[in-house]
């Protein structure tokens, strides 16, 4: 029975693909899979106590949400929480769009963090956090916010998670880990480097989803080559690339990845 499911609603970088105004041969590409929305991915599972239950939780919520969710439906058919790698633009500037699944589920959505990324949520989206400052009583999201620490596990709903502590330039960052049932799978996106302390969090892995940006070498991502390093320490079952910028066309990457690597895209659906 199928354990773990993700889709990647977005692989894209924070420009996304095409880029505004740019006719190199990536952007200009009629190949679906280099279409790419901002980076974001939607896990889900069986419920813990009520397999009937099939729980949803985003990665982050991309400036494309809303363009993604309609794009996804049966993805994003409900939404029981979500977890923020950091707050980047590109990662948060969708969050109004969870007041729609307010309604959805007819109740306050979870949302899980580090303190300072909770801060920074907080600052940029005052009419949400102070909602009695208010002016009107108006569709806004209803949030409840965890405050979740890298290296330490929380439950949601019968699955293990685990932030875990990486790099996104000199800014400390989070990736997570998601274990059910004997699966196991990390999502690392915005990376350029990996502590000493969360190698073992990926370790023992049938999925790592790792940031990839481009070819040369960049001061906040991953390169090709390093991601493949990265991927080789690691030695999980099977790993998928993203979060690419332009320089990356889709199938010129998969033909030269070795075998149980691959790049993602958007609308690629993994299920472990």
């Amino acid at each position: 029975m199928p354990t773990l499911e993700l889709t990647f609603l977005g692989s894209g970088t924070s420009a996304g693909v095409p880029m505004i105004g740019c006719h190199c041969a990536v952007c200009r590409s009629e190949n679906t899979r280099d279409k790419r929305l901002r980076s974001s991915i939607v896990v889900s599972y069986p419920d813990g106590g009520n397999a009937e239950i099939q729980r949803t939780f985003l990665i982050d919520t991309s400036p494309d949400l809303r363009q993604q969710a309609l794009r996804e439906p049966e993805a994003l058919s409900r939404l029981d929480g979500v977890l923020f790698t950091h707050a980047h633009a590109d990662h948060i500037f969708g969050l109004d769009e969870l007041r729609r699944f307010n309604t959805v589920m007819g109740r306050a959505i979870e949302i899980h963090a580090e303190a300072d990324v909770l801060t920074s949520l907080h600052q940029t989206f005052p009419y949400i956090f102070e909602r009695s400052k208010h002016p009107n009583d108006g569709y806004i999201a209803n949030l409840i916010a965890f405050a979740r620490e890298a290296g330490v596990p929380f439950d949601l709903c019968g699955a293990t998670w685990t932030p875990i502590r990486l790099l996104h330039g000199r800014l400390p960052i989070v990736g997570y880990r998601v274990d059910m049932a004997g699966k196991s799978l990390a999502y690392c996106t915005d990376v350029s480097g990996i502590p000493p302390e969360s190698h073992p969090l990926l370790q023992g892995l049938d999925l790592l989803v790792l940031d990839a940006l481009r070819y040369r070498h960049h001061p906040t991502h991953f390169t090709v080559d390093q991601a493949l390093a990265a991927v080789a320490e690691a030695a999980p079952k099977q790993a998928l690339f993203t979060h690419f910028n332009h320089e990356i066309g889709h199938e010129e990457l998969a033909a030269r990845l070795p075998p149980g690597v691959a790049p993602a895209y958007d609308g690629l659906k993994v299920t472990l």
